[in-house]
């Protein structure tokens, strides 16, 4: 097991590392071959490794010690349970798709070779953060899918904007970061250990006790620990209010849209959030604060998808959404809820946005969806395929979606955690936005009528087989794998003691005796099944029946539209007192700072205050003889009167 999690994991780097230092002399056909080759292989490890979990076999052991300060060592090491065998597969399997797909996708592009050394190291990072038993090794995996996601959003480093993008997602998620490492210490300092068994068995004996925050202030120690490293999963996961870089980072390639926001980087915050399951479940404090905030970003993200146009930035405001319903699942208590939406959203939104990219492609990388229409009957099997993905995302009966969503909002529904009712609410009415924007991309680019131009027309046709076969392969599982993983991981024992179990109300405990069709029979009861319909009529009035009408609305409410498009104007208040606030501090600091206090009173000050005490002085030195002897006669008169005073 040892040796089979290792290769899992150095795989994509041996591909990483090969591309990087020889890819110029491979040339592009083998350096594909050779990523394909390494990453297929990562793959199929990962699936045996998944089948000995299943069998019953774990692994949690250190590879080697990295150093040992004071006692404590710090190593490197593999954890391999149901929990990270399951998403291992799953990011191995999504990567291999974006592999090939990355063959058409990014054939003329000139720099495909580092392209394919950059997505193979990413997916080591991620493997790395995965399967980790410790926090060292979660932090090193954490900050490498955050340094190569920089480096793949602004893969095309000469446009401006991709460089903007990449710079905004690096800067925010540092802004996570600061949490995530003091959440790190914080485990440390109270456990002595980094490893996640010593931390686990040491959490209940941490139950209960507070640390002083200052000013009589006390806060419980697992609350501010789950707190601080929510804020790491806050950045990451890009949940309100750090959720800003995520629609941005469009400006990379379509495959890293589809890598990173659907199975690895934006994910990593959910995994983190479950894996410390143990420690959420004695600080229920922090399960409100993740159970508000995921529900939050559920709705108020997805309607931003309303009003979008890109195509690309509708998936990304969708996949802001979902993260937020996985968050929420979480919150609730509801671990293996929120991990399964986790799986099958991988599937579907790689689905998604390998179908925009080949919308993209057909359309000569126009992402206005203004400017499409009518497509489905020149890309037949985009088209099926991405209705495939729409139908997963909308959670429509059937459909992957389904099974993992409406079983996360029934979890949500019945948790005791505080904020559950709010909670729950706002996932309802997200089911019908996320029907609304959903159909909206659909119709706007495959139904209607054709808005291109005549050239863009005439030039329309399906990709190759390397771009539409993996949206075939990716529409499999967004189409099956709800009802094979149903059971086994809400009402089975799949996950075993990978997660932990509240005490009191289990939300999942419903779900013990359920199969996959009566949940799929109970659809036609689900008050999420008529919001979903509702959302499917509005966008099918608006951009089928009534093309007019969406236009006479916004100019009806064009205060709230405004709203939205700028949205809700995160990022003005960023720039204006985040950004613009740090360089008026900065600027008062050189000013004060450096210009007044350092070189005023402290370098310029001393060289002024040595030259005005070196011509005072100067005034003594006369020459003349007589005043040296009065002086002289002076200060021995001095210091006789002071001696006999003194004695």
């Amino acid at each position: 097991m040892a040796s089979l999690a290792l290769w899992v994991v150095l795989a994509p780097l041996l591909a990483a590392l090969v591309t990087g230092l020889a890819g110029i002399h491979l040339g592009r056909r083998l350096t594909h071959a050779l990523t394909i080759i390494c990453v297929l292989a990562s793959c199929i490890l990962a699936f045996l490794m998944l089948l000995q979990v299943l069998a019953g076999a774990r692994l949690d052991a250190p590879v080697y010690t990295w150093m040992v300060s004071g006692g404590i060592p710090f190593q490197i090491g593999f954890l391999v349970d149901p929990l990270s065998a399951l998403l291992a597969l799953v990011v191995t399997f999504v990567s291999l798709a974006v592999h090939v797909y990355s063959i058409g996708y990014m054939a003329d592009d000139p720099g495909d070779v580092r392209f394919f050394g950059y997505i193979s190291l990413f997916t080591f990072a991620m493997l790395l953060l995965v399967l980790a038993n410790n926090f060292l090794q979660l932090f090193i995996g954490w900050e490498g899918v955050g340094l190569v996601s920089y480096l793949l959003i602004g893969f095309w480093f000469e446009k401006p904007t991709a460089t903007a993008a990449a710079l905004k997602a690096f800067l925010v998620n540092r802004i996570g970061d600061l949490g995530f490492i003091l959440g790190i210490a914080m485990v440390f300092r109270y456990a002595g250990s980094l490893s996640y068994a010593t931390f686990f068995a040491r959490v209940p004996d941490l139950a209960g006790m507070t640390v002083a925050l200052g000013f009589g202030w006390h806060v419980q120690v697992l609350t501010l620990m789950g707190l601080l490293l929510f804020v790491g999963a806050m950045g990451k996961s890009a949940q309100i209010p750090l959720h800003v870089w995520l629609p941005d980072s469009m400006e990379g390639p379509t495959p890293i849209s589809a890598l990173i926001h659907a199975a690895t980087m934006v994910t990593a915050g959910v995994y983190l959030v479950a894996r410390l399951s143990p420690l959420y479940i004695h600080a229920p404090e922090a399960l409100s604060v993740i159970l508000v905030i995921g529900s939050l970003t559920a709705f108020f993200m997805g309607i931003l998808g309303i009003v979008a146009t890109d195509i690309k930035r509708v998936i990304a405001y969708s996949t802001l959404s979902q993260l937020g319903y996985m968050m929420a699942g979480l919150g609730a208590t509801a671990f293996a809820a929120g991990i399964f939406h986790l799986v099958t959203h991988a599937f579907f939104k790689a689905l998604l946005f390998l179908g925009a990219g080949s919308v993209i492609l057909a359309m000569h990388h126009e992402q206005d969806m203004r400017k499409m229409g009518g497509l489905r009957k020149y890309l037949p099997v985009t088209y099926a395929t991405f209705l495939v993905g729409a139908l997963a995302l909308v959670a429509f009966p059937g459909f992957s979606g389904y099974f993992s969503k409406d079983a996360l909002i029934d979890a949500v529904g019945q948790s005791p955690v505080p904020g559950a009712a709010f909670a729950h609410v706002l996932l309802l009415l997200s089911v019908f936005v996320t029907a609304l924007y959903t159909f909206r991309m659909l119709f706007m680019v495959f139904h209607g009528p054709e808005r291109m131009d005549a050239h863009t027309r005439e030039h329309l046709h399906e990709r190759p087989w390397v771009v539409t076969l993996p949206l075939v392969l990716l529409a499999l599982p967004a189409l099956a794998v709800g009802w094979i993983l149903f059971h086994p991981l809400l009402g089975g024992s799949f996950f075993g003691t990978a997660l932990a179990t509240p005490a009191g109300i289990n939300p999942l405990a419903s779900f013990a005796h359920l199969s996959a069709w009566r949940f799929f029979l109970d659809a036609w009861d689900a008050p999420s099944f008529y919001l979903m319909l509702a959302g499917l009529a509005v966008a099918a009035y608006g951009y089928l029946w009534r093309p007019e009408w969406p236009g006479r609305l916004v100019a009806r409410i064009r205060p709230l539209y405004g709203l939205l498009v700028q949205g809700y104007y995160f990022d003005a208040v960023y720039l204006h007192l985040g950004a613009a606030g740090s360089v008026l501090l900065g600027r008062r600091l050189w000013k004060w700072g450096d210009e007044q206090a350092i070189d005023g009173v402290g370098v310029n000050g001393t060289a002024s205050r040595i030259g005005w005490l070196g011509t005072l002085v100067r005034k003594l030195q006369t020459g003349f003889l007589y005043q040296y002897a009065f002086t002289m006669v002076a200060a021995l008169v001095v210091l006789v009167f002071w001696a006999l005073v003194r004695y």
